[in-house]
């Protein structure tokens, strides 16, 4: 591929609920990145679960090969001189948060439930993803 190739751009379209738009809208700018480059490091980041083996060229702009976990740190770091444990509790403040929004989500739609019993959450579901 010639360099010119490896910048040029196109359009994607896609239509998604309100709701998710403005969802996407207040985590973009919580993250201080456009629309437009949450939902390519969304993608980015989502493929590389799905094709582990294949590395992603640098994308142009603040999100490096689609890394939304580089940016984040990145971000931190510029701001101050942080430990491991401070950059690991201030990334993983995230994953706390996010973790109980989705587990209160996925009860109030009775696709998992607490048991008291088993000491932990279980699927209502049959346990697959549902998807």
């Amino acid at each position: 591929m010639s360099d010119s190739a490896d910048t040029d751009r196109t359009t994607v379209k896609t239509y998604v609920p309100t709701y998710q738009k403005s969802e996407w809208q207040s985590h973009a700018d919580e993250l201080g990145m456009s629309q437009a480059e949450f939902v390519r490091t969304m993608v980015q980041a989502g493929r590389k679960g799905f094709d582990s083996g294949r590395e992603e060229p640098d994308s142009p702009g603040g999100d490096p090969g689609g890394n939304g976990l580089e940016t984040r740190v990145l971000r931190l770091l510029r701001s101050d001189t942080l430990s491991w444990d401070e950059l690991l509790e201030a990334v993983s403040e995230d994953v706390e948060s996010r973790l109980d929004e989705t587990l209160e989500e996925l009860q109030t739609n009775n696709r998992i439930r607490y048991s008291g019993r088993h000491g932990g959450y279980t699927a209502v579901d049959g346990g697959g993803d549902g998807d």
